[in-house]
């Protein structure tokens, strides 16, 4: 059973998360913040992970404390759900295209979290939202979930496009890293024998 439920509670922010990685990308997000809920719903949809996720946070101040803890708390409860990691491919890589989007993602579910961010939006907001926030979720998705993270965007004008791109990219790249590989279901995937 690889499903993990994490809950995160701060002054600044009340958060619970729920995955199932055998799951068929069913979601419920939640977190008071718009285009955030949509990015986590294509997350959940093209990873195939069921996704649930309730966040209260100081929305009154902006959206980056809700945006940048919702991502330690995927982080964890992906974490948790991989358990020792016995079985997985491990990593996992995508080039997706959206319209005038072009974006590659590159993962290994390593425990050694990196992130490499080649992205620039050409706007600031996409509506109220901060395009600064798209890093900072994967900052602390990558890591609490001890994710070695490239992401790159090839190409791209619309803001919204670029981001909604980047999610697509990352989701179909972790789909692809947490699947159980049949050739060898009852090994980690590395020379070390842990990770």
């Amino acid at each position: 059973m690889r499903r993990a439920e994490i809950t995160r509670k701060t002054a600044e922010t009340d958060i619970s998360v729920t995955i199932d990685l055998d799951g068929t990308g069913v979601y419920d997000n939640r977190t008071g913040v718009g285009f955030f809920d949509h990015m986590l719903d294509q997350l959940s949809r093209h990873a195939l992970i069921d996704m649930t996720v309730r966040a209260e946070g100081d929305l009154h101040i902006d959206d980056h404390h809700t945006v940048e803890d919702t991502g330690i708390a995927l982080g964890q409860a992906l974490a948790r759900a991989l358990g020792d990691k016995r079985g997985i491919r491990r990593y996992g890589s995508c080039l997706l295209p959206m319209d005038d989007a072009l974006v590659r993602a590159a993962l290994d579910l390593s425990g050694r979290p990196y992130l490499v961010w080649k992205v620039d939006f050409a706007a600031a907001r996409i509506g109220s939202f901060d395009t600064e926030l798209v890093r900072e979720f994967f900052q602390a998705f990558a890591t609490h979930g001890g994710i070695t993270l490239n992401v790159a965007c090839l190409d791209g004008i619309n803001a919204h496009h670029v981001a909604e791109a980047a999610f697509k990219a990352v989701a179909r790249a972790l789909r692809e890293a947490v699947e159980t590989d049949a050739r060898k279901a009852d090994a980690i995937p590395s020379t070390k024998g842990a990770l």
